[in-house]
């Protein structure tokens, strides 16, 4: 997919979504095999899953302090600190995998993706005009997701084909090759009003809540399906899922711009619910591979709509004074919720099996961000996003 026409003829736009392409790349390329080396080295699995919870941890509490740091520093130098806080550090674990050196690492590098996750997706928006955000932040989500595809499987390749060693180098080298795209982002100044007020807290609690409840699904299905699908084609089935995300993140992206932020989100979040349901059928034998693979593709469509719906309906919930907070608020509920979900579903499926585990994400996906809108205002008034020259 290409982005819209004149999408990339606006000022930092392509360097935004290269920078952010590294920086995922980087991140993915680790995810899976520091985990792994430490499983590999001895330690114990609670070692291992330790190593993403401290990640996950720092990158949220840093999530909560980047509206305000970008108004002291700009997006830009978030940016570059960012790079460097989560690509340096994995040099680190050339010399020592020893635990107090991994999960040291680990927390500054949670740190720099932090800074990375709120801070492009508020800097896309800031530099699209209105009228072009839907186009502008699905590409971002292409960006994102196609190096995560690229990342994960080629991570876990060379650590089992030759060591960890290059891993942990590229680690390193991915995204601090985003300094290059860095230094070609324009210096954003805060939109008017953006040092003044509260973020409107209540306003963003629906698109919050709909990005957790389908991240609670994701993180999952992810965690979970290797185990519950024993004998099918799994690996087909979560490469047919992000590449299904791909598809609805930025077709909804290009339908919003037509029609408006927010429409087509109940929609991502019924087809989300409903993949749930054969999901649950293949982990209690009654559905095989072409099930399981029509289920991925359902649920990526879906949560493609509700990643890019939520994050729209968010930043014009919160207005051109607080982009900064939207995108902290979208990015706190997909990392909490995918940690929820992996943990949460876990330890359903251990008390009453897999199938029973999919069965509640089907009924948490739809129901939790029906109760957010019942709490939140019912229709607050719309504030345009404007973007800076």
């Amino acid at each position: 997919m290409t982005a819209a026409p004149g999408l990339l003829g606006i000022r930092g736009l392509l360097a935004s979504w290269a920078l952010a392409a590294a920086a995922f790349g980087g991140f993915s390329l680790l995810l899976p095999v520091v985990p792994w080396a430490i499983a590999q080295a001895g330690g114990s699995d609670t070692l291992a899953g330790s190593v993403t919870t401290v990640f996950m941890a720092t990158t949220v509490l840093t999530q909560l302090a980047m509206p305000k740091l970008m108004r002291a520093r700009g997006h830009r130098q978030l940016l570059i600190a960012g790079c460097l806080l989560l690509g340096l550090p994995s040099l680190g674990l050339l010399a020592s995998t020893a635990p107090p050196v991994v999960l040291g690492i680990s927390a500054v590098r949670g740190i720099g993706f932090g800074m990375i996750t709120v801070a492009a997706a508020a800097l896309v928006a800031e530099l699209a005009p209105a009228r072009q955000l839907g186009r502008a932040t699905g590409t971002l989500g292409i960006a994102i997701a196609a190096s995560q595809m690229i990342g994960l499987p080629l991570g876990l390749f060379l650590a089992e084909r030759f060591s960890t060693a290059p891993v942990f180098v590229l680690g390193a080298l991915v995204p601090t090759l985003g300094l290059v795209a860095a230094a070609r982002l324009p210096r954003v100044r805060p939109a008017a009003g953006a040092a003044h007020g509260r973020p409107p807290l209540l306003a963003l609690l629906l698109p919050t809540v709909a990005i957790g409840a389908g991240a609670i699904a994701y993180g999952g299905l992810t965690s979970l399906l290797q185990i519950a699908a024993v004998g099918l084609p799994v690996p087909i089935a979560l490469a047919t899922l992000s590449a299904s995300t791909l598809v609805g993140r930025f077709g909804a992206g290009s339908l919003a711009d037509r029609i408006g932020a927010g429409r087509l989100l109940p929609i991502g979040l019924a087809l989300a619910a409903i993949a749930m349901v054969p999901f649950a059928l293949v982990a209690d034998d009654r559905a095989g591979a072409a099930v399981l693979i029509g289920a991925a593709a359902c649920f990526g469509l879906g949560f493609g709509i509700v990643q890019n719906e939520a994050l729209l309906v968010a930043f014009r919930r919160a207005g051109s004074s607080h982009i900064g907070s939207a995108s902290a608020a979208w990015n706190i509920g997909f990392d909490a919720g995918a940690g929820i979900g992996s943990l949460l579903l876990g330890a359903l499926a251990t008390a009453a099996g897999y199938p029973a585990a999919f069965a509640i994400a089907a009924v948490l996906v739809p129901v939790l961000p029906l109760l957010a809108r019942l709490a939140g205002p019912s229709d607050p008034k719309p504030r345009p996003i404007e973007s800076n020259p």
